[in-house]
């Protein structure tokens, strides 16, 4: 479904990512781990038309999406929940979901926008509870809710999620991932960029580890998160202890 080959991203002069090549099928829920400054985010910039300033090739559905923008991307099938979630605080929650069913709007297909919204309040029945609430005012989980709900108003094929455990706790992290799962086994495919290496890994098919703007390991989930090198780098002191002590 997705396909980078080759991809150099660009910060002025400044070589962000260093010829990533990655996949993913379609049905697949991939993860992207790395630390902080790995180029991950810039990848999903790249994608998602965002960062302009790349090279090589970025294939969705056999086409290349050179020279599109944020909006012509969505209509791809491509939709982003970006870091830092970016929900417009003023706006009641409602609203903020329409957001993401603009291009249906200006289509006029009601009908198919009111079955997409009971598709997200079902999802994430708290959003209705704060139907007439300003975005601004909902926790940090509820606001995570309401960026991936805006996002899937868009009908994606593709969802693609920045760092969506950022700032949460660890319940709400794990039902917000536990959602992921769930839009997965309903056919979505699902392109989950994470610092939390653990948990992504935990749900995914397969994974990808950036490292300094390069790809430097993959392979299946679960075989990445038994690797030694992952576990020290990636997956927390608790490992490093326990393997310094082996």
């Amino acid at each position: 479904m997705l396909r980078i080959k080759n991809l150099k991203c660009y910060y002025g002069r400044i070589m962000a990512v260093k010829g990533v090549s990655l996949s993913v099928q379609q049905g697949e829920l991939i993860s992207l781990i790395g630390a902080n400054g790995a180029g991950k985010s810039t990848l999903l910039g790249a994608v998602c038309g965002i960062l302009p300033n790349w090279r090589g090739e970025i294939w969705f559905e056999n086409k290349l999406l050179k020279g599109l923008d944020p909006p012509g991307i969505v209509k791809k099938g491509i939709s982003l929940v970006p870091e830092g979630r970016l929900i417009f605080p003023p706006m009641n929650v409602m609203d903020n979901l329409k957001l993401g069913a603009y291009t249906m709007y200006r289509q006029k297909r009601y009908k198919e926008i009111a079955r997409d919204m009971d598709m997200v309040i079902n999802l994430f029945p708290i959003l209705k509870q704060r139907a007439s609430q300003p975005a601004g005012t909902l926790s940090g989980g509820e606001q995570q809710m309401l960026a991936i709900g805006r996002a899937l108003m868009a009908r994606p094929r593709l969802l693609a999620l920045d760092e969506p455990s950022m700032g949460l706790a660890p319940l709400m992290v794990e039902k917000i991932l536990e959602t992921l799962v769930l839009l997965k086994q309903q056919g979505l495919t699902i392109l989950l960029v994470e610092q939390n290496a653990q948990a992504a890994l935990k749900i995914a098919d397969r994974g990808y580890v950036l490292e300094t703007g390069k790809m430097v390991l993959q392979g299946p989930a679960s075989e990445l998160l038994s690797d030694t090198e992952v576990k020290r780098a990636y997956l927390g002191k608790d490992y490093e202890e326990f393997y310094d002590g082996r």
